[in-house]
């Protein structure tokens, strides 16, 4: 199989950039990302085929990353990545105005709707709003505002009043109560996207909530952010700061970096209520 590599999110903002087309730069890199877009619309359908699916498991339908021997890893829709390449192809489709692009973009969007009705894991923000998000706001297709909208509804049944903020995981009970990781940030922008799309104002509300618990609890004086805090659902107070995979307890978690800004500007957000 022909080496692939994986696009970051720089690379995938130059790709919608305004000034597209006047560096020379750009267009190779563009050209690239087109390049390996196609290669992943072979190897993908390939890579589904020849992974076995347990008896009551989901298949796999979206890429993911490559395994250390090379070869295309692909994961189910309920995976919290399983949303980026739908969104990858959305802004190919942006970028070159080519309406292949946009025809693979909505088979791989598709894949995901189920998931806006999953309510065991917070990164339905990450699934959904990477592909539909991207998606609506291309085409204003009125069957992904609806995704959109009802991905929040399910969103919102995570959070705790009590606590402020969204539940991130339910595993490892045994190790926390109530835990709240830096990352749950990116899962934000969809509920504001939901309160612009319906006018329900409670979306906005939990996720500035989250915002700010977040911007007070989750950094430290240098602003290095934790991984994981855990709260108590009586009190609302935290029980402790911790990792999950960070280096250690009181290391700086990288992703928390980018959280930080996110926390930031949430918090001051204005709403717009009105349906767009």
């Amino acid at each position: 199989m022909m080496k692939l590599h994986t696009l970051g999110l720089g690379l995938l903002s130059l790709l919608a950039a305004p000034a597209l087309g006047q560096s020379a730069l750009t267009k190779k890199t563009l050209k690239l990302a087109e390049t390996q877009a196609a290669l992943l619309l072979e190897q993908v359908p390939l890579a589904v085929q020849q992974k076995a699916v347990a008896p009551g498991k989901l298949p796999p339908v979206s890429p993911r990353s490559l395994t250390p021997t090379g070869e295309l890893a692909v994961v189910p829709s309920k995976d919290w990545t399983s949303g980026f390449f739908p969104g990858y192809l959305w802004l190919l489709s942006e970028a070159t105005g080519q309406p292949k692009w946009q025809t693979a973009a909505r088979t791989y969007t598709a894949n995901i709707e189920r998931e806006k009705l999953d309510v065991t894991s917070h990164d339905v923000g990450f699934k959904v709003y990477c592909s539909f998000g991207s998606g609506y706001r291309l085409t204003h297709d009125p069957t992904y505002r609806e995704v959109i909208v009802q991905a929040a509804r399910t969103l919102s049944t995570r959070f705790n009043p009590k606590v402020g903020a969204i539940r991130s995981w339910d595993h490892h009970r045994e190790t926390w109560g109530y835990p709240v990781i830096i990352d749950n940030m990116m899962n934000l922008e969809l509920l504001f996207a939901a309160t612009r799309l319906s006018g329900d104002s409670s979306f906005y509300k939990i996720a500035v909530s989250h915002a700010t618990k977040t911007l007070n609890n989750h950094f430290r004086p240098d602003f290095s952010s934790y991984h994981v805090v855990d709260y108590d659902t009586l009190t609302g107070n935290v029980v402790k700061r911790t990792t999950h995979q960070g280096a250690a307890n009181e290391s700086a978690w990288a992703r928390g970096r980018a959280g930080r800004c996110t926390a930031s500007l949430c918090a001051t957000a204005k709403p717009r209520t009105k349906p767009t």
